[in-house]
């Protein structure tokens, strides 16, 4: 399993995996508990590798964060997404000093610590980027 084939599904908690394309939309296996389901074709789906977060400079792809959480963490899960908005912050700070504290929001780290959570529970060790194909 690849970071690319990794869906978040807007309205729907978790993560998902692509499966197949139905005729009705996509189906999709939740990385929590391994149920397929069909995904609307009317749903907004973001694969994880188009999403960045704000930075002072340049955006920072999200496997890019998930890297430098993974290395804080050494491969455990890290901060719960249900921690205090303070200390969400604060251990945000610590992976990604550079964050933009004006455009990245407390709901933008608890998703992101979420995401990661449920990746590294699903047995993800590397958040590498599709490489460009020229």
């Amino acid at each position: 399993m690849e970071l690319k084939e990794i869906i978040a599904i807007s309205g729907m908690p978790g993560l998902y995996k692509y499966v197949a394309q139905s005729t009705r939309g996509v189906i999709v296996e939740s990385l929590a508990d391994g149920k397929r389901i069909n995904a609307a074709m009317s749903a907004k789906m973001s694969l994880l590798t188009e999403i960045s977060m704000f930075t002072e400079g340049e955006d920072i792809a999200l496997a890019d964060v998930f890297t430098k959480i993974y290395e804080k963490a050494e491969g455990k899960e890290y901060v719960s997404h249900k921690e205090s908005p303070e200390k969400l912050k604060e251990a945000f700070a610590a992976v990604l000093p550079e964050y933009d504290r004006e455009r990245v929001h407390v709901s933008d780290i608890k998703k992101c610590f979420s995401w990661y959570n449920i990746l590294v529970g699903a047995g993800f060790t590397e958040f590498k980027l599709p490489e460009d194909e020229e």
